[in-house]
């Protein structure tokens, strides 16, 4: 995985904005304002990701790659190491799921929005 087809997937998805809410490094991938990705502009080895706390806990004794997510909730988020057991497909499909975890979260006057973009 690299950082180019990481970004083109994530804002090829509907209502994603790109922001750097917390200082000049970190890339925060959003939708409708909910944040679903965060990765490091400097260093884009890894990527935090929101994940369903069981389905989260089964991939990090599964494989080495994704360990609890760094500064975030450990029960909901996940860390993924590029280029290590972790394949791009796989990432790509927790991108995926983070994404529609957001979505699911979001209040249903904002889901309509999304819809309606």
């Amino acid at each position: 995985m690299n950082i180019e087809l990481f970004r083109d997937h994530c804002i090829a998805k509907k209502g994603v904005e790109e922001t750097f809410p917390f200082d000049e490094d970190t890339l925060v991938f959003k939708v409708m304002g909910k944040m679903f990705a965060l990765i490091s502009i400097s260093d884009p080895t890894n990527v935090n990701l929101k994940c369903r706390p069981n389905y989260a806990i089964e991939l990090r004794q599964e494989f080495d790659a994704i360990i609890p997510g760094f500064h975030m909730n450990k029960s909901n988020w996940n860390t993924v190491r590029f280029n290590e057991d972790a394949n791009d497909k796989l990432i790509l499909d927790l991108v995926n799921l983070s994404y529609d975890l957001v979505v699911a979260g979001l209040t249903k006057k904002l889901q309509k929005e999304l819809v309606e973009l």
